[in-house]
């Protein structure tokens, strides 16, 4: 095999890259110059090296409290459960959550070989008493192992003196009720409010 087929196929394991366009970006680098490409490279190296889970919350970070954990403008009280740490930049973009999160590391997924003690569930569990949390809003994704990764940390923490939400699911903004699925439009109107 080529080192053009080697770098192809490894682009087309990256999610969203299909073989056309790993084939395509591949040309491309071979068209920059080679510091470009070394630069690339380069960072890719410290990109494995250097970046690991917080010690806290298991976010992606270089240091061994990543920036949000180490904010102290951060409200500690209030937790955010997410599945990855790619959940966290999502919910930061709305501005408007000002808590600390956690991530689990995934969901839970039988078919997958994923069970709890593939997740960071302990790890929360620890974090409640010795940090003062007094709520824990799941984050999780409206999948099927989205729901039951959230019903599963519900019933892990029942029975505390931990407030458990889940984030309300439904419509989205400027969405059509024609296009929506039926499973969504249940959801909508399940978390249906009071109009002010």
């Amino acid at each position: 095999m080529s080192v053009i087929d080697e770098l192809t196929s490894e682009l087309a394991r990256l999610p969203g890259i299909g073989r056309k366009t790993a084939l395509r970006l591949t040309y491309h680098l071979l068209r920059q110059p080679a510091a470009q490409s070394r630069r690339l490279a380069e960072t890719l190296v410290a990109l494995t090296e250097r970046v690991r889970p917080c010690d806290r919350c298991f976010n992606l970070t270089e240091q061994p409290l990543c920036p949000l954990c180490a904010d102290p403008r951060r409200e500690a009280t209030v937790l955010c459960v997410v599945e990855e740490a790619s959940d966290i930049a999502s919910i930061e973009r709305a501005g408007e959550f000002r808590g600390l999160y956690h991530v689990l590391g995934g969901r839970l997924s039988p078919l997958d070989g994923v069970g709890p003690d593939d997740l960071s569930i302990g790890a929360l569990l620890a974090r409640l008493g010795p940090e003062g949390v007094q709520e824990v809003i799941l984050a999780t994704n409206p999948s099927l192992e989205g729901e039951a990764t959230a019903l599963y940390v519900q019933r892990q923490l029942a029975g505390g003196a931990v407030r458990v939400t889940r984030i309300a699911r439904g419509l989205p903004v400027g969405g059509d009720l024609e296009y929506a699925d039926g499973v969504t439009i249940a959801q909508a109107l399940a978390a249906r409010r009071e109009m002010l």
